[in-house]
């Protein structure tokens, strides 16, 4: 039987996860009486509820056409370039990628991103058209625009001779000519089978067994799963093997336990073995993490392994000290939360995770707002209790100049055309520069510059509220430039709690000129914490637990006349991109309150006074 090893590869939201849904229903690996969930690869809670895909994840599928019967192994890939260093080293396990691109919104930022990673290793692309069924979808255009970024990347002429094939994976269906009506994908698996080459590995069967790890995960049962394609002979659970690092020195020794291979959605043991080019997960050792090698005891060459992009933002995660701390969650000692994100940092490569000079506070850099808040929201479902600092970029020296250098980024944005003077207004500002203007039809402007990756921290929420929540930012790191010189952010003053109770709502009632609430009436606070946005731009000491003064004239019982403005509640990463220098997000399993980092007001004085 032969075998095909692919990746889905596409911008945010143009579809991958939904299509390969009905690549797994139409392929027979659900029975007719099993229910198929809605995004079948997106299985963790974050990945439901925010409707993304975090973690690539790899299935099985067999397909009965053209060309016999052939075992296609699938990758699911995330889409945003937060999550990228999960694509970089997905791609070195494939020997083609489906490159899906929406009908309406065309060639995007990570559409780029994705493809460049693509090319560069060699891989033959096949571009489907996807959501070909929607209202301004106009094929045609997007695949000129995808033809002219192949060959802007730099694709070599092979590539350049690309298929296509239009799709709509919602409903289902694949066809190679629009004007040829179908109601299956079978066009778009007999054109995999067709165009995709077969593992090269194969050819290696019976050499001395190789596989390069590029995802990492742990079972309760199995421990360590290190999962990769088998380069060169045969996984057999029982074989001694040992990892070598990337330099080739020896990392520790073991057997193999076990040998899983994917079939539709579940692992299955393989107790005869798999062979050369099949995609595996191998259970056994303890020490051997990403990018390394396991082989058989006789290799002792290492497989040469992708680079992984290096960090671009960074924050500090330090101990909860806050009045509250240690009522809601179970995990607040040091030691729990640097163990918790040292196991991050192993299995995902993207985040670096370094001790800082304070000795309770640990500095993790990755790739971008998204992906550190998505690390934090795990933790804090988990039961941890941490408090965070404002993300900062991380700067790089230039060996040449001296000078110091800052990550720039590409940024695409769609708005209303009446919002466009806003935007550009805005991100001027913010010393991003202009690089393309055009309407992309139905009343829109496509917008195309480059920005310093700190001017963009905290600035998606003034976006939303510039467009009406019309408009769409796409970023994506480019490249690392200069430094640009200060940026004048402009953020109004905040409302600062001047004694630890419970919030009354007279008090609250009072404050409401003062400016805009994040607490309501009832709500614990403490000396220090950050209650409300001020409508200038000072910061302001309150005291929102002033109760009435009671009489005999004055009953108590007035009070329920009170109406209050509804409190405005930040996500966990609109708070992290609010919160200036000297304040911190305090994230606990039930609440995420903002403080400043000295609670104290005298203290606080005079530290300004002194700078």
């Amino acid at each position: 039987m032969s075998m095909r090893n692919i990746a889905i590869i596409a911008h945010v939201d143009h579809g991958k996860t939904t299509l390969v849904d009905q690549l797994l229903a139409q392929s027979g690996v659900f029975r007719a009486n099993e229910a198929t969930t809605e995004r079948a690869m997106d299985s963790n809670d974050q990945e439901r509820e925010r409707g993304i895909t975090i973690l690539a994840k790899c299935t099985s599928v067999l397909w009965n056409g053209e060309a016999g019967e052939t075992r296609i192994n699938i990758i699911d890939t995330p889409g945003h370039a937060d999550f990228g260093g999960e694509v970089e080293r997905i791609l070195g396990m494939v020997d083609g990628c489906v490159l899906l691109v929406d009908a309406e919104e065309g060639v995007m930022p990570q559409t780029k991103f994705v493809l460049t990673k693509a090319l560069k290793m060699g891989l033959r692309p096949i571009l489907c058209i996807n959501k070909v069924d929607r209202a301004h979808a106009d094929p045609d255009k997007v695949h000129n625009a995808a033809f002219d970024l192949f060959a802007a990347i730099g694709a070599t002429d092979e590539q350049l001779d690309f298929p296509h094939i239009y799709a709509s994976g919602r409903a289902g269906w694949a066809t190679l000519d629009m004007n040829v009506p179908n109601d299956n994908l079978a066009p778009l698996f007999d054109l995999i089978v067709r165009h995709v080459p077969e593992p090269k590995q194969i050819a290696k069967k019976d050499e001395p067994f190789q596989i390069l790890n590029v995802l990492i995960e742990s079972d309760p049962f199995l421990g360590r799963l290190l999962t990769g394609r088998i380069e060169s002979g045969k996984a057999v659970p029982g074989m001694a093997i040992h990892a070598l690092d990337r330099d080739g020195k020896e990392i520790e020794r073991g057997r193999i336990t076990k040998v899983l291979a994917f079939r539709g959605l579940k692992r299955s043991p393989v107790d005869e073995g798999a062979e050369a080019g099949d995609i595996v997960a191998i259970a056994g050792m303890s020490k051997a993490t990403v990018a390394d090698t396991l082989c058989a005891l006789e290799v002792t060459e290492a497989l040469p392994a992708q680079p992984i992009d290096p960090p671009t933002i960074s924050m500090t995660v330090s101990v909860n000290d806050s009045p509250l701390a240690g009522r809601e969650g179970d995990k607040v000692q040091s030691r729990v939360i640097r163990d918790r994100l040292l196991k991050e940092a192993e299995s995902n490569v993207a985040i670096k995770v370094t001790e800082t000079s304070e000795g309770d506070a640990y500095e993790v850099s990755g790739r971008g707002e998204l992906q550190l808040g998505v690390l934090i929201e795990n933790m804090r479902r988990e039961g941890f209790e941490v408090s965070i600092s404002r993300p900062r970029v991380v700067f790089q020296t230039d060996p040449e100049t001296g000078k110091r250098l800052e990550p720039m980024e590409d940024v695409m944005i769609d708005v209303d055309d009446e919002y466009s003077g806003i935007v550009i207004e805005k991100l001027s500002l913010r010393k991003a520069e202009l690089k393309d203007m055009g309407p992309s039809g139905a009343g829109k402007t496509r917008i195309q510059l480059v920005a310093p990756s700190r001017s963009l921290i905290g600035y998606q929420g003034e976006f939303l509220t510039d467009t009406r929540g019309s408009g769409v930012l796409n970023r994506v790191f480019s490249h690392y430039e200069p430094y640009k010189g200060p940026i004048d952010q402009q953020r109004k003053g905040v409302l600062i709690s001047n004694s630890d109770g419970e919030t009354a709502a007279y008090a609250l009632w009072n404050l409401e000129e003062r400016g805009t609430m994040f607490v309501g009436a009832g709500e614990k606070t403490y000396l220090g914490m950050i209650i409300g946005e001020n409508a200038r731009q000072d910061d302001l000491d309150v005291n929102p637990m002033k109760a009435k003064q009671l009489t005999n004239v004055r009953a108590s019982g007035k009070d329920e006349s009170i109406r209050l403005t509804p409190p405005r509640r930040m996500t966990l990463e609109q708070a992290i991109a609010y919160i200036e220098e000297d304040e911190l997000v305090e994230v606990t399993p039930k609440n995420i309150r903002l403080r400043k980092q000295i609670l104290n007001p005298s203290f606080r004085k005079r530290r300004v006074k002194e700078e």
